[in-house]
């Protein structure tokens, strides 16, 4: 066996140390101010003076063209000193910038990518309906192309930065194909008329979630980057996100437990430091086990990117690291006592942000459904786990 380990690089080191750097003596104190749903323009603004916004995209549209790895470590260390921001870089370098950089016609992503690098252009993706959200062959909003225009009918709930975004990666489907087939893809601006945010709802974790209708919404040809048989390949991009939403958990677990350390080495009660109970340093021996199997796990689906990670390493991260914040920041308010249910500690932050994990980007059942069939179809009992290509 090898005895390679894993090792950030000096530039990956510098890198988060000095996002790590901005969270402390910025995001963290304008935390509280995001909580109502308020956009971090401000956090945002200051990602993209270091250039974090363009990590994703070409060097040739003034991006660094980093791969999800890096992004990954990224958005980790952002959500540990705020959440809302966390959510709002995953949407400028997740799978909306990689289907733009991947699919569209090289006049729009001269147009859209550089101004997303510099902060000047949010972008947003369009997959749940109303009635169906894991279930993308089921998706009901059109696209008819007509000529050389295309136009788009149909409602999309449950979407991040739609009062923000400038574009909207739309799934719809083409020409009204049925099932998967029909799915393809299209991008609308969002001054394009018939384009309508018709609902908001507000979050537990502080984000704006709204609805959006496409009504007679009509774009150049060009806009529709995908057609019927697009499907295999969105879904591919999306496996990204089902590493960068980990990864915001990732650091929101991150978070909680370095508040929790702290707050056990100030406080004290029948006399005695909360760290001095074998109980309490029981439950940190847990909470650092489950963050670092975590982190192996997640850390080894982004690495299996070329050009997206692998779909199946991606949901065994993501399930695993999304229910395990979810543990670790019930835990580590737990350990808080009362205070940690008040908004005087960042832990009461973490806690409602990691409930948001395991419901976007695929919703964890779905994810085992997929993992187990998969298993249940390739794993070789004579090879066993070598079959899987774990090791």
């Amino acid at each position: 066996m090898s005895n390679a380990r894993l090792q950030l690089t000096s530039e990956q080191r510098a890198l988060v140390g000095t996002v790590r750097e901005l969270g402390r003596e910025k995001f963290r104190g304008r935390a509280m101010n995001y909580l109502d749903g308020t956009f971090p323009w401000d956090n945002l603004r200051d990602l993209a003076e270091i250039g974090v916004l363009g990590m994703s995209i070409p060097e040739e549209y003034g991006g660094s063209n980093l791969p999800v790895f890096d992004t990954a470590l990224v958005i980790e260390e952002v959500a540990k000193s705020c959440y809302a921001t966390a959510m709002a870089l995953m949407g400028e370098v997740g799978v909306q910038v990689r289907v733009i950089s991947t699919y569209a016609p090289e006049s729009m992503k001269r147009d859209i990518l550089p101004k997303v690098c510099t902060g000047d252009a949010m972008l947003a993706v369009c997959m749940t309906e109303p009635h169906a959200g894991t279930d993308v062959p089921n998706y009901r909003t059109n696209t008819v192309i007509k000529g050389d225009r295309a136009v788009v009918n149909g409602v999309k709930t449950l979407i991040s930065r739609a009062d923000e975004a400038e574009w909207f990666v739309v799934f719809s489907r083409i020409d009204g194909t049925p099932g998967r087939d029909g799915i393809g893809c299209v991008l609308v601006n969002r001054h394009t008329p018939g384009f309508e945010v018709t609902a908001r709802y507000h979050t537990m974790g502080g984000e704006n979630l709204a609805e959006i209708r496409f009504e007679n919404v009509e774009v150049p040809l060009e806009n529709v980057i995908l057609r019927q048989g697009g499907f295999k390949k969105l879904l591919a991009a999306f496996n990204t996100q089902r590493c960068l939403n980990p990864s915001v958990s990732l650091g929101l677990a991150e978070g909680a437990f370095e508040e929790a350390i702290k707050y056990v080495r100030d406080r004290t009660v029948f006399g005695k430091a909360i760290g001095d109970f074998q109980g309490i340093r029981w439950k940190f021996a847990e909470m650092y086990r489950d963050i670092e199997a975590g982190r192996s796990l997640l850390y080894r689906a982004c690495l299996t990117a070329n050009p997206f990670p692998d779909p199946h390493e991606a949901a065994i991260a993501k399930i695993f690291v999304n229910e395990m914040a979810i543990r670790i920041t019930s835990e580590a308010l737990q350990v808080h006592g009362g205070y940690g249910f008040t908004d005087e500690y960042p832990v009461s932050r973490y806690y409602r942000g990691a409930r948001y994990g395991t419901l976007g980007g695929g919703a964890t059942e779905t994810l085992k459904d997929l993992v187990g069939r998969k298993l249940l179809e390739d794993f070789d009992p004579v090879d066993g786990f070598l079959s899987t290509g774990a090791f």
